[in-house]
């Protein structure tokens, strides 16, 4: 019992944890649609600079017009890229604080897991998950935030994966789609940045099933449980 019981203390922190972590990144992306809108905005304004025929326009006889409105507005351009540089990172922030703490996680499982038993990791009440569901639930989230502001490497720096383990396999396609997509915000590539806001909200899409709210649903009821079965006679 003293093995569940650190099992559930440490999910039940890992839980609150992750609320306000999800909230924070909820927040970030949320900043981010107009950063890119504007952004995609500039692009085509200044695609159309380019274009325009100065020469045999009234404006010709103006002759620094052209480079100084470019300057400007590269210049407008740069600084909301600074912007949503500070963005990236509160995600980088958020997903590495849920991968830190998911591996947290997992390292006192394996620490207790002789002690637990594996009949009772893989236990489940009528409305219960198991403390496998939990922990498999642990590293949806953690997929999760990494698929959307991915890294070189898996963010808990451990390849864990219990026997009793059903993860979904790694989607390597949308990994590399949403890298790319991160780093095409860029004043060199004016149409790939006026497409930014498009490519961002398809990703999203892909995206929108609520992984983490279902994970802490799944710890609440587990540690619920848990704490049930600790008040009750005989335990």
């Amino acid at each position: 019992m003293a093995a569940a019981a650190a099992m559930a203390a440490a999910l039940r922190e890992w839980a609150a944890a992750a609320a306000g972590q999800d909230a924070a990144w909820r927040a970030a992306l949320a900043a981010w649609a107009p950063l890119l809108g504007s952004l995609a905005g500039l692009a085509a304004q200044m695609r159309a600079v380019r274009r325009l025929a100065w020469g045999g326009s009234p404006l010709g006889s103006f002759g620094g017009l052209r480079a100084r409105l470019w300057r400007k507005q590269r210049g407008a351009a740069e600084a909301l890229l600074e912007e949503l540089g500070s963005r990236r990172a509160e995600l980088r922030a958020v997903r590495d604080a849920v991968g830190a703490g998911v591996a947290a996680v997992l390292r006192l499982y394996e620490e207790r897991a002789a002690e637990l038993g594996l009949a009772a990791a893989l236990r489940r009440g009528p409305r219960c998950p198991s403390l496998a569901d939990a922990l498999e639930g642990l590293q949806d989230v953690e997929r999760y935030y990494r698929h959307l502001y991915p890294s070189a490497v898996g963010l808990s720096g451990q390849r864990w994966r219990a026997p009793f383990s059903l993860c979904r396999p790694y989607r390597a396609r949308r990994y590399l789609e949403s890298k790319l997509l991160l780093r095409r915000a860029s004043c060199d590539s004016l149409a790939e940045m006026e497409a930014l806001p498009q490519s961002w909200e398809r990703i999203l899409e892909r995206y929108k099933e609520d992984v983490v709210q279902d994970t802490l649903l799944k710890i609440s009821l587990f540690v619920d449980n848990q704490r049930e079965l600790c008040c009750s006679p005989g335990s």
